[in-house]
């Protein structure tokens, strides 16, 4: 098992937008850094922001599509969105949350429970998983999923971190239990990523478009990259080796 990174991804704000980075130290313990530090809890949410909580408590693609087309730049303490339907918005996700919510109202279905607020967990990324995870890709199995539903696809739908190449498709699961460097880091793979409607949502358009579940199905599960935790930090950039440990 060799690869090459090919693309680094972070979330600021969870399910609300992607940024792409040519460069980045992990540390131990952590998520991307600046990957989903903050999320949005909805009006029946009872997150207060003291610790994780599973992602149903926020407002997230699977629920609200139109959020998949958002693009994020984080800059400090403020985050830059845009989205094709809505103006562009920068604001403090720690300040006053009243623009970012009139913000994305419209793009929340109106029988769905509305954003209400903002809230991180400090030192924690708010994470699918019940520890702080950084996602590996796999972009031969990415181009499987395409061939199936014979189409091009982007990798956007899958919200993650890092992207390699040079792989067989499929060959993340085989690294269960096991230790991999990126780079000068080292991450210990602990679980594959089951997936959810919001990979049908096109992330240009924000609209449901691809049977993306259906095709995963069609090997026998619905799951699509792997979830490790950073055991050794480092620095991983576009172009760094992917090997065992």
């Amino acid at each position: 098992m060799t690869g090459s990174v090919v693309s680094l991804w972070r979330h600021p704000i969870k399910s609300h937008g992607r940024e792409a980075l040519d460069r980045v130290t992990l540390e131990a313990g952590q998520t991307m850094p600046g990957d989903r530090i903050w999320a949005v809890a909805h009006e029946a949410s009872r997150a207060d922001g003291s610790e994780w909580v599973p992602c149903a408590n926020f407002s997230r693609v699977a629920k609200a599509p139109q959020l998949m087309a958002i693009t994020a730049r984080l800059d400090g303490d403020r985050v830059a969105l845009s989205h094709p339907d809505r103006p562009d918005l920068s604001f403090e996700p720690d300040g006053d949350p009243a623009g970012f919510l009139d913000w994305v109202r419209p793009l929340t279905p109106p029988e769905r429970a509305a954003s209400a607020r903002i809230l991180r967990v400090p030192g924690r990324g708010m994470t699918d998983s019940d520890f702080p995870s950084v996602t590996l890709c796999n972009m031969a199995s990415h181009r499987a999923v395409e061939q199936k539903l014979g189409r091009t696809l982007s990798i956007h739908r899958w919200r993650g971190n890092i992207w390699i190449d040079d792989l067989a498709p499929w060959e993340e699961f085989d690294w269960l239990d096991r230790q991999v460097q990126v780079g000068e880091a080292i991450l210990h793979v602990r679980e594959r990523t089951d997936r959810c409607a919001a990979t049908s949502a096109n992330p240009e358009t924000g609209r449901r478009d691809a049977d993306t579940l259906g095709a995963l199905e069609t090997w026998g599960h619905t799951d699509f990259s792997v979830r490790a935790e950073v055991v050794q930090g480092g620095a991983i950039g576009i172009g760094d080796t992917v090997r065992p440990a």
